[in-house]
């Protein structure tokens, strides 16, 4: 690590004295005048991670609903899921080091986390359409460049879009294509099916009003529109063509103040939305025959779909663990109808997403909506490889529920996740995924005196490997082939585990 070059190209992007930022859930975010060095530093950040994790880590740039005259930015782990946070604390210390400390702390960070500076780097970066982003996104590769890792600009995208991106690069493109068209294609796909198959009598064409909070929902809708052309009609209303970015308008203001947006003209009974500044979040909304608004937001999205999804589970008949996440900030009605006529157990968890994602990730089906509309449903490895399974096997009806599942799967951004594995007899024997005991028991049978064990890391992103054996030699290979056969079972991303004997 050249620390005087670092110095050199710091300086560039110096840091205002005194200033103290904190990385939250959210990432950073402040006024973008104050922004230049934290994009350089997470630039140097996401390339140690990347060294670390020997995986491509995603930068996206944005506020998401704030002020346009605001930015921010984020860091996206190798399972296009949010930052470690033993990382979070890393990235408030570097980005809060004065200027003739911040060497030093890049150093104690490598160290602490033991990151391999050998190893090449890579880095997607992201941003959406504020004023200040492309400048700052030219920081954050100034901070990737200067650390000699590689990067690849897909210039203007939505946030989730930017998960998709870095999940496939991990995945080797089992997850899907990391280009934009292959986005469109994935997603369109699954939901145009999944109309066909849920279609109504009488509801033949469907239309639906988008508020696109003149932000980047609105250029990527215009991109994906033909796409959908065959299930859905859509028209753009806040494009970003005359308004201000989130002003008046978007999810946040919506929610907020339970009316429709500046810029839309409702009939009645139409079918609307509105997306936030960097389009992850969306709610719904409609005006009644009497012109009274009706907004169905984050409470009410996690109960339609996690009610849709019991009533396929129900007609497949797999009885699955699916459970509800919600903040003591969710509407108690809807909890009540979900635990009470629904018969979905609901549980709480601290307020921000990365609580909601860590809960919702213990469950076979899990789903969880902020009310602001920010929110998705996570299906584990070992449940998506079985209604895969059973959309090829059953018929009728419950062939149909399981295609219906199956595209629902496709329509969320999964994230892989190395709870995949779970264990039993004092972990010494694998639960999930199905199959992953069965390989071991038979690799075990390859060599004498020999037993082994697998289980997730309490702490880290990834599974722990047990062999032994009547040698070093025999251990070595078995702990290799063990390693594998989890990669291969379990959704391992980045390159397959290398021999080390």
């Amino acid at each position: 690590m050249d620390l005087g070059s670092v110095s050199k190209h710091s300086a560039v992007h110096a840091k205002p004295h005194g200033l103290i930022l904190q990385y939250g859930t959210a990432g950073f975010r402040a006024k973008a005048e104050h922004l230049d060095h934290i994009m350089f530093r997470m630039g140097l950040l996401a390339v140690l991670r990347s060294k670390q994790t020997k995986s491509a880590i995603g930068v996206m740039v944005t506020a998401s609903h704030n002020p346009e005259e605001d930015n921010g930015v984020k860091l996206v782990d190798p399972l296009g899921d949010m930052l470690a946070p033993s990382w979070e604390e890393h990235a408030t210390r570097l980005a809060n080091a004065e200027e003739q400390d911040m060497p030093r702390v890049l150093v104690d960070i490598s160290e602490k986390e033991a990151v391999g500076l050998q190893h090449e780097a890579f880095v997607v970066i992201g941003r959406d359409t504020r004023p200040s982003s492309e400048k700052l996104s030219q920081s954050v590769i100034d901070g990737v460049t200067v650390l000699g890792g590689e990067y690849h600009d897909y210039g203007l995208l939505t946030t989730p879009q930017l998960h998709y991106m870095v999940y496939c690069r991990n995945t080797g493109g089992q997850y899907g294509k990391a280009t934009i068209e292959g986005y469109y294609q994935k997603l369109s796909k699954a939901f145009v099916e999944l109309i066909k198959q849920a279609s109504c009598s009488g509801d033949k064409c469907r239309s639906l009003k988008v508020d696109c909070a003149n932000g980047i929902g609105a250029l990527k809708l215009k991109e994906m529109e033909h796409y959908l052309s065959r299930g859905l009609s859509v028209q753009l209303c806040n494009d970003g063509s005359e308004g201000k970015l989130n002003h008046l308008c978007g999810a946040d203001f919506v929610k907020s103040h339970q009316k429709p947006p500046e810029g839309m003209e409702m009939k009645s009974n139409e079918r609307c939305c509105s997306f936030d500044g960097d389009a992850d979040r969306i709610v719904y909304y409609y005006c009644d025959g009497d012109r009274h608004f009706h907004l169905i937001d984050g409470d009410k999205i996690a109960t339609l779909i996690s009610s849709f999804l019991k009533e396929l589970l129900l007609e497949i008949g797999e009885s699955l663990n699916i459970g509800v996440v919600q903040t003591a900030y969710a509407n108690g009605s809807s909890t009540r109808y979900l635990e009470d006529i629904m018969k979905v157990p609901v549980y709480c968890a601290k307020t921000g997403v990365k609580h909601l994602h860590h809960k919702a990730q213990e469950f076979d089906i899990g789903v969880y909506f902020e009310a602001n509309g920010h929110g998705t449903a996570l299906f584990s490895k070992a449940v998506e490889v079985k209604i895969k399974q059973l959309a090829k096997e059953l018929e009728d009806k419950k062939g149909k529920a399981a295609k219906m599942l199956e595209n629902i799967i496709d329509l969320f951004n999964q994230v892989a996740d190395r709870r995949v594995i779970s264990t039993t007899d004092a972990e010494r024997q694998v639960v999930t995924p199905p199959g992953l005991q069965e390989a071991i028991n038979d690799l075990v049978k390859k060599y004498k005196l020999s037993r082994a064990f697998v289980r997730p890391s309490g702490t880290e992103d990834v599974v722990r490997v047990y062999a032994e054996a009547d040698s070093q030699e025999s251990a070595d290979s078995l702990a290799h082939e063990v390693s594998l056969a989890v990669f291969q079972l379990a959704g391992g991303i980045g390159e397959k585990p290398q021999p080390h004997f």
